[in-house]
């Protein structure tokens, strides 16, 4: 599908998400059913994992930057088996973690993070997961980290529903005065044991949803990432993790690259990266472009950013597209919360 056609069809999406439209086809519901019998085949080829356990990794990070006259920085992570961290051993493997560390680091301040992920999730569990985070008006969050789309994809779930939950969730948060980032739908098409013709189909949803993905959250007020075949290589080198239905989990390594392709949006969000990086640069092929347009092609380049920019013109909003250079994470440097009584 040509980025063009891929822009038309996250507009139709996103347009249905906000207008209540009825489910548009991600990739045919047989087709769809055909890549579920073979995403199952493929789960019992690699294994099927049954450790449900997710390390808990809330808590406070940055304790050097300990400042008794100064808060900490709140960051809340919410979303599907990816943004819980499901899959790896220890806490400071999670993308929380990472994500928390490395803005302690550049913010020089410590990060209280909390994660209310769910594995298993799919975007209509969002709005259960933003009830928790707003529940508490002194717990507010400064910003939020969003990874969805991998269960709805696998799922059927209609992507104009899938938009919906997300867009409202952006909303919400944003409501409440938080930053959104939103790591979009990761590209199916890079599991390994999921053959041809029905990988092509896997990349082609997952890059759909992705793109109509962009379009609702940027239109919230949010930022996105496109996480896009980022994870691929570590499927490719460690088979054995799991991938089904309603779980997606890379390895250590594949969350610390998706922690690296995101930090660098969640510190823009709040105003912390260097004002240089902030103006588009033609050497890396960034720019405005209407917001589908741009949806399309970050959906197809994983780490590829995409805010808003100007107001709506006659092809929508205008966006920026910046492809940021990656932040290595420092290793986390945790204290558990202790829970209220």
């Amino acid at each position: 599908m040509t980025s063009m056609s891929r822009a038309r069809v996250a507009r139709r999406i996103a347009a249905g998400a906000a207008y209540g439209g009825g489910g548009i086809g991600l990739a045919g519901a047989a087709a769809v059913g055909l890549l579920l019998a073979e995403v199952r085949l493929a789960r019992r080829h690699v294994g099927n994992g049954t450790d449900n356990h997710v390390p808990n990794a809330d808590g406070r990070y940055g304790h050097l930057y300990d400042n008794p006259g100064e808060a900490p920085l709140r960051l809340t992570i919410l979303g599907d088996s990816t943004a819980a961290g499901q899959g790896v051993h220890r806490a400071g493997q999670t993308p929380g973690a990472l994500l928390a560390s490395g803005l302690s680091a550049v913010a020089e301040r410590p990060v209280l993070l909390r994660n209310v992920a769910l594995p298993g999730a799919r975007s209509d569990d969002l709005d259960r997961q933003v009830a928790l985070v707003l529940a508490d008006p002194a717990l507010l969050p400064d910003i939020c980290v969003i990874m969805i789309g991998a269960n709805d994809v696998t799922n059927r779930m209609p992507a104009t529903r899938s938009v919906r939950h997300l867009s409202s969730a952006v909303r919400r948060l944003r409501t409440a005065g938080a930053e959104v980032v939103v790591g979009t739908c990761p590209d199916l098409g890079t599991i390994e044991p999921v053959q041809q013709p029905l990988r092509w189909l896997a990349r082609r949803a997952s890059r759909q949803l992705a793109a109509a993905q962009t379009i609702g959250v940027v239109e919230q007020g949010g930022r996105t990432v496109s996480l896009g075949d980022l994870l691929g290589p570590e499927f490719a080198a460690n088979p054995r993790e799991l991938f089904g239905p309603d779980n997606y989990h890379p390895s250590a390594e594949g969350y610390a690259t998706a922690a690296m392709a995101v930090l660098p949006t969640v510190c823009a969000a709040l105003g912390l990266w260097p004002a240089e990086e902030e103006r588009p640069d033609v050497t890396r092929r960034e720019g405005f472009l209407p917001v589908a347009r741009a949806a399309a092609e970050a959906a197809s380049e994983a780490g590829t950013e995409v805010t808003a920019a100007m107001p709506t013109g006659p092809k929508g909003p205008w966006v920026l597209l910046k492809r940021r250079r990656r932040r290595r994470v420092p290793e986390p440097d945790r204290a558990p919360v202790t829970p209220s009584p």
